[in-house]
């Protein structure tokens, strides 16, 4: 991976980039505020770069979030968003004739794109939809997820219509915690059919693609807080990530990440970004990042030394990996997967 041999002169992970990619939820926000330190580390990103957004969440409008984030102190315009619903449109449109009906559950942010590539929205199974889409809203409930059942009652191989999920995140980081997010909504759809959905969103690549042809990237760097969906699908693209620790996945993820879903960088905050990125040495079981060092010994992770709180994390994870064993065949102190790390 490419946390394994560095030169010591490692440049900080913006260099080179020429696109800056970032996840909202728990990489720029927590509910309605900014995280630390993210405004001004990404208004900084920007010098020499451009700047824009890739997120699951379907409940709000590209419009919407732009505005939001230009109220955190991020001047945003509406193309600088993409939006898993965007992204559905895009398979929708490879499933479904132009200009047919589709069942919605979700929120605005979902309706507004259906409508803008030409379907008609409905909120019911009896309107004979073509397809159901589905995406995250808090207001989505027993009524809407009852509709798309009813209109999915019949599996596509055997002539029933399209099922196309926004996104299967399980969970949203919010100002009070970590919230149920739309796969959990997606589940449930699926337990009463017995269906699976075709997903647009993170981790698959279609919401990637749409990024980087919009913004004609060709040395891009994603921004995420979640293994399985953010770094997962930046590996999937082929895009260089970062996995930040200040939403949803802890130290104790990124020490089990398993190989497709490891970052090419680790950071503490974004403020990192501009920082550089310091060597990582695997050498006769031990790891090394600058004053961190954890070793291998059989079964038993050994801290030697614990150095920078991400340092350990980044030490602790190059030693783990380069085994190829997984986490639970060893004996990790808690020392390794202690979390410091800013979080909502």
């Amino acid at each position: 991976m490419a946390l394994f041999g560095r030169r010591a002169a490692t440049p900080a992970p913006l260099d080179g980039v020429d696109v800056v990619l970032a996840d909202l939820d728990g990489v720029v926000y927590a509910g309605a505020g900014a995280l630390p330190h993210a405004v001004e580390s990404l208004n900084r990103a920007r010098d020499g770069r451009s700047l824009a957004y890739i997120t699951n969440n379907a409940s709000r409008t590209d419009a919407s979030v732009a505005a939001h984030l230009s109220e955190l102190g991020l001047a945003t315009t509406p193309r600088d968003v993409v939006t898993s619903p965007q992204a559905a449109m895009r398979l929708l449109a490879e499933k479904i004739a132009p200009g047919s009906t589709v069942l919605v559950v979700g929120g605005d942010g979902l309706v507004v794109e259906v409508e803008k590539a030409g379907f008609v929205v409905t909120r019911s199974a009896d309107d004979a939809p073509s397809a159901v889409v589905q995406g995250f809203a808090p207001e989505v409930g027993w009524t809407q997820l009852a509709e798309a059942a009813f209109a999915l009652k019949t599996p596509e191989e055997d002539g029933g219509i399209p099922w196309v999920a926004t996104n299967t995140d399980w969970t949203i980081p919010q100002s009070r915690g970590i919230a149920p997010g739309n796969g959990t909504l997606v589940s449930a759809v699926h337990t009463a059919v017995g269906r699976l959905a075709t997903v647009a969103g993170k981790p698959e690549v279609p919401i990637f693609q749409e990024a980087v042809a919009r913004f004609e990237a060709q040395h891009p760097l994603f921004l995420g807080d979640r293994l399985d969906t953010d770094i997962l699908g930046a590996n999937r693209a082929g895009i260089a990530s970062a996995l930040v620790l200040t939403g949803v996945d802890r130290p104790k993820h990124v020490l089990a990440a398993p190989e497709n879903s490891r970052p090419t960088y680790i950071l503490g905050d974004l403020r990192e970004l501009h920082e550089p990125y310091p060597e990582v040495q695997v050498k006769d079981g031990v790891a090394t990042v600058r004053d961190a060092r954890v070793a291998i010994d059989g079964a038993d992770i050994r801290i030697l030394s614990e150095g920078m709180p991400v340092d350990l994390v980044r030490a602790g994870a190059a030693a783990i990996w380069s085994t190829g064993r997984a986490i639970f065949g060893f004996r990790v102190p808690e020392r390794l997967y202690a979390d410091p790390f800013h979080r909502p």
